[in-house]
């Protein structure tokens, strides 16, 4: 039986996001953007009822295509907030087309979000040491200049807290922990 972060349950879909994507470091955009967007609609809420609703918000929103997003009409945005397969938070709706839109202004002057994003830890995973769940923070001052950043450049709901658990979920911070048998693979 393999040992696990404390926050998996027996859930297999939870158990499957833990071992294979959790923690992994992400430098695609597209995967960026979708965690970011998951993210979001988080906020305030529990990471196993996003997951549980992933591929809802993945049709929804055309395969997480920021793109397309960045164009959303307001006959779209009201059709988001009548689908029950997603988190209908109006706010959270409309700052995922204003996210997609400041996606694309940092992709035109970085390069990449990748770039960008990569660039606050120098392009290295930050390897913290837990023992315990309960000693990951929920934000660092890292989390908190990213968050400025973002929102200085437009990004909604990107508060320390939904950055942090981006910098955990896309791998640029590894906080599994120690007794984890991701811990040494990420």
């Amino acid at each position: 039986m393999k040992k696990r972060c404390a926050w998996v349950s027996d859930d297999p879909l939870y158990i499957a996001y833990h071992d294979e994507e959790w923690g992994v470091p992400v430098r695609d955009d597209a995967l960026l953007f979708e965690f970011l967007i998951l993210e979001t609609f988080q906020a305030g809420l529990s990471w196993i009822t996003v997951l549980r609703k992933r591929e809802n918000f993945r049709k929804a929103f055309h395969g997480f295509d920021y793109q397309r997003i960045a164009t959303y009409s307001e006959k779209k945005i009201q059709s988001l907030l009548q689908d029950a397969g997603i988190i209908r938070n109006k706010l959270k709706v409309r700052a995922t087309v204003t996210n997609a839109q400041a996606f694309i202004k940092i992709q035109e002057e970085f390069g990449s979000f990748s770039d960008y994003i990569w660039a606050f830890t120098d392009g290295k995973v930050i390897k913290n040491k837990w023992k315990e769940v309960a000693d990951a923070p929920a934000k660092t001052p890292l989390a908190e200049k990213i968050s400025k950043d973002l929102k200085k450049r437009g990004f909604k709901f990107v508060g320390p807290t939904v950055i942090y658990a981006h910098m955990q979920a896309t791998g640029m911070v590894n906080d599994h922990t120690t007794d984890c048998f991701r811990y040494g693979e990420v």
